[in-house]
């Protein structure tokens, strides 16, 4: 999947033109990509598209308008697109109330590589960004990559068998089967990466 490149990105006022159209064409997007993952988790596949989307926004919220900055978003988010034969995801740990949150956040310390997908039986262990690792908590946010060998990017490509999404953890463990809409904007994901 390409990158997103600079000559894409918008400046504030012309992105402000087209952001309303822009903005509702990628949530409908995200909604083929979005996951729940037990009660308290999301996970949402990234493209080219949704790394844009989150490119553009985070240039009109930060009011960011020199050249160096742009290039440094554009670098920084970029890692988010996935590259050849993988996936690649943001999840999300959603509690609602703070404290239950906090207290959350120290009890799934560890969690960062204990994420999976399995297709046809066959299960890949997330690669967790490793930068901003904390021993005595978690993050609320994970920036992954689901790394994927041949037979399971042919049987993601394919419409039979299942897909599961998953997390093992003491304090947290969950899995589904993904649904066919979110398969279909996988597999158009990894057609595009070939």
């Amino acid at each position: 999947m390409k990158l997103v490149a600079r000559a894409e990105v918008l400046e504030i006022g012309k992105y402000e033109e087209l952001r309303d159209a822009f903005r509702r064409r990628v949530i409908e997007e995200k909604k083929h990509r979005r996951v729940a993952l037990g009660e308290h988790m999301s996970v949402l596949f990234e493209n080219h598209d949704t790394v844009l989307f989150q490119i553009q926004e985070m240039l009109r919220t930060e009011r960011i308008t020199s050249e160096r900055a742009i290039q440094h978003e554009i670098e920084t988010y970029n890692e988010l697109v996935p590259g050849p034969s993988e996936l690649s995801a943001t999840i999300f740990i959603e509690y609602a109330e703070r404290e239950e949150r906090e207290r959350m956040l120290v009890e799934l310390a560890g969690i960062d590589d204990k994420f999976w997908i399995e297709v046809f039986g066959e299960r890949s262990f997330v690669v967790p960004d490793r930068r901003s690792e904390r021993k005595e908590r978690t993050l609320a946010v994970h920036y992954v990559k689901f790394p994927l060998s041949p037979s399971a990017l042919e049987g993601l490509r394919s419409e039979h068998g299942p897909v599961r999404l998953g997390v093992e953890h003491a304090h947290y463990s969950a899995s589904v089967e993904l649904r066919p809409e979110v398969r279909a904007a996988l597999a158009e994901d990894l057609a595009v990466s070939d």
